[in-house]
């Protein structure tokens, strides 16, 4: 777990796991009251992109980092999110109060490829 997050300044990035549900997003949240407790922590980025499933415990876990850091204005960003995990955050509404810097793209189909198979 200690990998999954990383200090630099006063940014902590949080490697998010592939399944952001209730027992990670615990996990999660109780390693970051920790890491805040004793460091000054101006910024945490969430970092999406090994996240493939992601349910309302993630989203709560989200917005109590939110909070916790005071409510400023791009205190928390998301990174790396795919298709799937952008449009959980659209739909609960964290784009109005978290920064969004990067989704991942698709990979492009090639020329005779449909569906991941050549024809």
């Amino acid at each position: 777990m200690h990998n999954q997050f990383q200090i630099q300044g006063a940014c902590l990035t949080v490697m998010l796991p592939a399944e952001l549900d209730h027992p990670a997003a615990d996990r999660i949240r109780m390693e970051t009251d920790r890491i805040l407790g004793r460091c000054y922590i101006k910024t945490i980025v969430f970092d999406f992109q090994n996240t493939a499933f992601m349910d309302s415990s993630g989203i709560g876990m989200i917005m109590g980092r939110y909070k916790a850091l005071g409510m400023r204005t791009g205190c928390v960003r998301a990174v790396n999110m795919n298709d799937y995990v952008g449009k959980i955050l659209q739909l609960s509404g964290l784009y109005k109060v978290i920064e969004i810097c990067g989704r991942q793209e698709k990979p492009e189909t090639r020329k005779g490829e449909k569906n991941g198979r050549y024809e």
